[in-house]
């Protein structure tokens, strides 16, 4: 047998060195789904009693595993508040199809929320890495952000704050940052971005993304920019929008397009409703 090449060799070197356990992409991915399980009866494969206490088993041994790797200490802890915690968050995340549901004409029960809809699927694994954030476990809770972003295409950091009844409609492309404080019955459409104006490391303890207050709308791909950028309550923010200064409640943020046909005249704008 040829004897490996440098490049193999270095690859070995490093594997002996790593220190953590492998496949943590591959248990975190199973810890979400198994959390899923123990929320939802629609992500269950058993509807018995056994079967949800198979599942819960699952998710423990899952979570206790996943932090080994970043909290070896506090990991047996830390799996069973996941556990006892996941009825909070339920009631929680209710709050979030329901809304969903009640803002979206597509939606024909809240039940096609919870099992189908990316929008609702990123915002429970959010939740589920937020209660570990605030725990200050490292590496995990973006681990599980991480498995939502592949899923979904959304891009949670588990840092960020959210209010209650939550709804992300489509969801493809929606960013929202580490430090972004987002009020309750905030609706977000596709693309829409709560990011920093300065990506500089030596801004990581400072408040780099906006503040969202309660009843705001963002319509698709909305740009919202900087720390010291609130939108006010109750304020709509439409489509195509790029934003990095404060606007008081109530108010509405439009792009205003300018349409000309090929001979240079100006022609009527043309309201499209997705």
């Amino acid at each position: 047998m040829p004897e490996p090449s440098p490049f193999v060799a270095d690859v070995q070197a490093a594997r002996r060195a790593y220190r953590r356990p492998a496949g943590l992409r591959a248990q975190a991915d199973a810890a979400v789904e198994a959390a899923l399980a123990l929320l939802f009866p629609e992500f269950a494969a058993g509807r018995d009693a056994a079967a949800a206490q198979a599942d819960a088993r699952r998710f423990l041994d899952l979570m206790a595993g996943l932090l080994c790797c970043a909290a070896p200490d506090r990991a047996d802890d830390l799996a069973r508040q996941s556990l006892t915690g996941l009825a909070a968050l339920r009631d929680a995340l209710l709050l979030d199809a329901q809304a969903t549901y009640d803002g979206d004409p597509a939606a024909e029960s809240v039940e096609e929320v919870i099992l189908a809809y990316p929008g609702f699927y990123a915002t429970a694994v959010y939740r589920l890495a937020h209660a570990l954030w605030r725990e200050s476990v490292p590496l995990v809770p973006r681990l599980l952000a991480g498995h939502a972003h592949r899923e979904t295409g959304v891009d949670i950091h588990p840092g960020a704050q959210i209010g209650r009844q939550f709804a992300i409609d489509h969801g493809t492309g929606v960013v929202i940052g580490e430090t972004a404080v987002v009020g309750d019955r905030v609706r977000v459409f596709q693309g829409v971005t709560l990011g920093a104006l300065f990506v500089e490391k030596d801004l990581a303890q400072t408040k780099r993304h906006p503040t969202v207050e309660d009843d705001v709308v963002l319509y698709a791909n909305a740009i919202v920019l900087g720390g010291e950028t609130t939108v006010g309550a109750g304020s709509t923010i439409g489509g195509n929008v790029w934003l990095t200064r404060s606007v008081p409640p109530g108010s509405v943020v439009t792009h205003v397009a300018q349409i000309r046909t090929q001979d240079g005249k100006t022609a009527p704008l043309i309201e499209y409703h997705i």
